[in-house]
């Protein structure tokens, strides 16, 4: 008995070691599930600020709000600065942030009255906006989250060699800046997965493209729009006319 106790005791120091070994993030910053989690319901409260603007007009009533979601998270103002300057400076890590964000967001947007992925057209469909979120949105300094990310789920798999075409007119950048809003589309079929990754350098209307097999179905299309918040440098970024076209096969 006493050796089973001990060898399930050495079994879980183990397991602790080897936990805190693989940790790619230092102490003092979030855990990318945890940031994960903050960064999700801080994009929501962002998103119940913009749309009861009279309520949370002014900076009081906004931190209040913020700070409703440290707390649900046991972390603080500080912690979370810390943490979005370290996963800035470490890309990789946080756009896995992003990945497991995706699996989230649907769920929890769903009742800010944004229109949901389930309620895009048809999938068969030729030339059709398939965007599910507003077609507007601004980037500020010192925003708890500059960006929105989005999952579509079609009711049924899109057709083979289908693309997506991101349009997005932007204005506001100018050359001091050394960080620019970043897209990133994604598809996901049965056995492979596509990434697009676009920096926005200039103003005007830009439009990003991802293409896919022409034997693969894709099952779902996510991704973000963002900018890291580390970035000072301007007043406000504008970005509007936000769309993402979904074309069949061949018609490019």
């Amino acid at each position: 008995m006493i050796q089973r106790k001990l060898y399930k005791y050495s079994i879980a120091l183990l397991t602790v070691a080897l936990l805190v070994t693989c940790s790619k993030v230092p102490s003092g910053i979030l855990s990318e599930k945890k940031m994960k989690d903050v960064m999700v319901d801080m994009q929501l409260a962002e998103n119940i600020a913009n749309d009861n603007y009279n309520t949370y007009r002014d900076s009081v009533h906004k931190a209040a709000l913020y700070e409703s979601v440290f707390r649900k998270h046991n972390t603080t103002q500080a912690i979370y600065d810390s943490s979005l300057v370290w996963y800035g400076k470490n890309l990789n890590i946080l756009l896995q942030v992003y990945d497991l964000a995706i699996n989230d967001v649907n769920d929890r947007i769903r009742n800010l009255g944004d229109v949901q992925a389930s309620a895009a057209p048809s999938a068969n469909q030729d030339s059709v906006n398939i965007w599910p979120r507003r077609n507007y949105m601004t980037f500020e300094p010192g925003a708890l989250f500059n960006g929105t990310i989005f999952n579509i789920r079609p009711d049924a798999p899109y057709t083979s060699g289908s693309i997506f075409v991101m349009g997005i007119r932007i204005w506001g950048l100018n050359p001091q800046m050394h960080n620019t809003p970043e897209v990133r589309l994604t598809a996901v079929m049965q056995d492979t997965t596509i990434v697009v990754n676009q920096k926005i350098q200039t103003d005007g209307f830009h439009e990003i493209m991802l293409r896919t097999p022409a034997t693969k179905r894709i099952n779902c299309v996510y991704g973000y729009i963002r900018m890291d918040n580390a970035e000072t440098k301007y007043y406000k970024i504008y970005v509007d006319s936000l769309n993402l076209i979904k074309y069949n096969y061949d018609r490019m």
